[in-house]
C-alpha cells in the first residue's frame, strides 16, 4: 500500500498513470484497512459508497485531497499503534506514522501551498530520504496480528490525531501568511506552539497542587460513549439484590441491556437455560464470559469504542451471574449441611433415647414394682421426644427453637429420667423456697438442645464408669446466670482427643465420635457454649453456658 502511494507521489499529479496507481493503492488499502474484519461481507450499499467516494476523489484529484487522505491514513495508524503488545509490530506502525507524516509535511504541504522554489528540492528528498523508512519496515520481522488487535481502532483517538495534524498543517499556512515567513520557520513555529499547548494540557490533565485535573471531568463522558453505562450498572445492582436465582437475574439484566440505544435484540445461553429478547439483525457480536454466552444485535455496524463498552458490560454481567451461581451453590451446600447435621444430631438423640429406654426395661426386668412409677413418669417424656424427632426429620433445620420449656420443668424431667443412673444433682444459689422461686422465674430454654447435651455427657460418663466403677458423676445447675456443669471423678480425657474435642469429629471407642461435636455445633447455633472446663484426673468438668455469659 505504501509503495504504491510512494510511486504515485513520485510522478507528477497530472501524470496519466497517477490515478490508476492511486486506484490500486485504494484497493490494497481495503485489504489492509482495520475498520472491518477480513471475513466480513460488505453489503452493496457499502460497496457503492466506497466506489463513489473513490471515483469522486480521483476525478477531482489535487494536493488538498492527497493531504486529507494522508491525514486520514496517519490517524488510522496512530489510533491503533498503542494496542499492540509486540515490540516489532509497534515499531512497524511507528515507522509507518513517521513516513506518512514526513510525506505530508515535506512533500504534499509545500506543493499544496504552492512554493515553487521548494519543488525541486522536495522531489530529491522524497525520492531518496523517504525510501529509508520503507526499507526498514520491509526488513523488520513479521509477526501475525491477533483477532483483537486487528479491530483495535478507537474513533476518538483517530479524530484527535486528525485534528492535531490538520492544526499543524493549517497553522503552518497561517504563520506563513500572517508572519510573512518561509515554510520551514512557519512549520517549526507551529510545532513549538502545539508542543507547549500539549504540555500545558498534560499538566492540567493530571492533578497538580490541589487541582483536581481535567481527567476526572472528562472521563465520565468518555466512559458513556454510545451506552448509558452508569444507569445500567445501577439497574443490574438492584436486580442482583432482588433476584435470588441465576436465571431470574439473567432474564432481568438482559431485559435492561436491550434498552440500550445501540442494541435491538440479544440472545443468551448458559447452563441453566437460554433466552431471546428483541429482534435479530445483520450486525451481531458474540461475547463469552466463562459459561455465559451473549449474542448482541445492533441497528448498525458496531464501532470499536462501542464494542469495548459492550465487552465491559458483558464482563460485569458475567461477574454478577457467577456470583449468583455461587450464592445458589452455597445455599445448596448449606441446605445439605443442615440435613447432615440434623440427621447426625437426631441419630444421637435416638441412640440416647434407646439407651434410656433400655435402662428402663432393665430396671423393669429386675424389679417390676419399683419400675412401675418410673415408667409411668418417663414413657410420656420419651413419647414426646420421639414425636419431636419425627417432626425434625420431616423439616430439617426447623423447629429447633420452638420447643421452649421452663427451666424448672426441664430440670425435674431430666432428674427423673436419669434417677436410676446414680447421678448427684446439685443446685447452686440457695435452697428450699429460694430454689423454687428462682427456678420459676428462670427464662424458657430449648429443651431438645439441653436434652441432647446432657444425654451425650451422661452417656460418656456412664461409659467411663464401666471401666472405672467407683467414679462419681455430678450435675451442677446455677440458674442466674444459667450455668450447667457435668463433673466426673474419673480419668482425664487423653490430650490428643481433648485438643480437638467439641471442634471436630474425634475417634471414639464406642462409635464414630460425632455426638459431642454435633452437640457443641447445635449449642453454638442457638447461642450457647459447650466446653471442657477442666481436664485432670479426678476432676473432669464439662461446662454448658449461654454464649454471652
Amino acid at each position: 500500500m505504501l509503495v504504491l502511494l510512494h510511486l504515485a507521489l513520485s510522478l507528477d499529479i497530472q501524470h496519466p498513470w497517477v490515478r490508476a496507481i492511486l486506484l490500486a493503492h485504494l484497493g490494497v488499502f481495503l485489504v489492509w484497512q482495520p475498520l472491518w474484519r477480513g471475513e466480513t461481507k460488505l453489503s452493496s450499499k457499502h460497496v457503492a459508497g466506497i466506489l463513489a467516494v473513490s471515483l469522486v476523489a480521483l476525478i477531482w484529484l489535487n494536493w488538498w485531497v492527497l493531504a486529507f487522505w494522508l491525514g486520514g491514513l496517519f490517524s488510522l495508524v496512530g489510533g491503533r499503534v498503542f494496542a499492540f503488545s509486540s515490540r516489532w509490530q509497534r515499531m512497524y506502525y511507528l515507522l509507518m506514522m513517521a513516513y506518512l507524516l514526513a510525506v505530508l509535511l515535506l512533500f504534499v504541504a509545500p506543493q499544496m501551498f504552492g512554493i515553487p522554489m521548494f519543488e525541486e528540492a522536495a522531489h530529491g528528498v522524497f525520492s531518496l530520504v523517504l525510501l529509508i523508512p520503507l526499507l526498514v519496515m520491509a526488513a523488520l520481522p513479521v509477526e501475525p496480528e491477533s483477532s483483537n488487535e486487528t479491530q483495535a481502532v478507537d474513533f476518538f483517538y483517530v479524530l484527535l490525531l486528525f485534528l492535531l495534524l490538520a492544526l499543524l498543517v493549517l497553522g503552518s499556512l497561517a504563520s506563513m501568511l500572517l508572519g510573512r515567513m518561509a515554510y520551514f520557520p512557519a512549520l517549526l513555529r507551529t510545532l513549538t506552539i502545539l508542543a507547549v499547548a500539549l504540555f500545558a494540557l498534560g499538566i492540567l490533565w493530571s492533578p497538580r497542587m490541589g487541582f483536581a485535573g481535567l481527567q476526572a471531568s472528562f472521563s465520565r463522558y468518555v466512559l458513556s460513549i454510545g451506552t448509558p453505562l452508569e444507569e445500567w450498572l445501577k439497574k443490574i445492582a438492584a436486580a442482583a439484590k432482588q433476584e435470588h436465582t441465576p436465571v431470574a437475574f439473567i432474564e432481568r439484566a438482559t431485559a435492561y441491556l436491550v434498552e440500550m440505544p445501540s442494541i435491538v435484540g440479544m440472545a443468551w445461553l448458559c447452563e441453566e437455560g437460554h433466552g431471546n429478547l428483541g429482534v435479530s439483525s445483520l450486525h451481531r457480536v458474540e461475547l463469552v464470559e466463562e459459561d455465559l454466552v451473549l449474542t448482541l444485535f445492533s441497528r448498525q455496524a458496531i464501532s470499536p469504542t462501542v464494542l469495548l463498552h459492550m465487552r465491559l458490560l458483558a464482563q460485569v454481567l458475567g461477574h454478577f451471574y457467577q456470583a449468583k451461581r455461587r450464592e445458589q451453590h452455597l445455599r445448596e451446600i448449606t441446605r445439605q449441611q443442615t440435613i447432615y447435621e440434623t440427621g447426625a444430631r437426631l441419630t444421637h438423640d435416638l441412640k440416647n433415647m434407646l439407651q434410656s429406654l433400655f435402662a428402663l426395661t432393665s430396671v423393669a426386668q429386675h424389679d417390676a414394682a419399683k419400675a412401675q412409677p418410673i415408667l409411668k413418669n418417663q414413657l410420656p417424656i420419651l413419647t414426646q421426644r420421639i414425636e419431636s424427632l419425627l417432626t425434625k426429620l420431616k423439616a430439617p433445620g426447623e423447629g429447633d427453637e420452638e420447643s421452649l420449656v421452663p427451666l424448672e420443668n426441664w430440670w425435674e424431667g431430666v432428674r427423673q429420667r436419669h434417677q436410676h443412673r446414680g447421678v448427684e444433682w446439685t443446685w447452686e444459689g440457695g435452697s428450699g423456697e429460694e430454689q423454687a422461686a428462682m427456678l420459676r422465674n428462670c427464662k424458657l430454654i430449648p429443651a431438645p438442645l439441653f436434652d441432647c447435651v446432657l444425654d451425650n455427657l451422661f452417656e460418656n460418663a456412664c461409659n467411663k464408669r464401666l471401666n472405672e466403677p467407683n467414679i462419681r458423676i455430678e450435675v451442677r445447675l446455677k440458674p442466674e446466670p444459667l450455668h450447667i456443669e457435668v463433673v466426673d471423678t474419673g480419668s482425664a480425657v487423653p490430650d490428643n482427643i481433648a485438643r480437638n474435642l467439641l471442634r471436630t469429629v474425634v475417634p471414639s471407642e464406642n462409635g464414630l465420635g460425632v455426638g459431642m461435636y454435633q452437640a457443641a455445633r447445635w449449642a453454638q447455633q442457638l447461642g450457647y457454649r459447650l466446653s471442657l472446663k477442666s481436664n485432670r484426673a479426678g476432676s473432669v468438668i464439662f461446662e454448658f453456658v449461654a454464649a454471652n455469659d
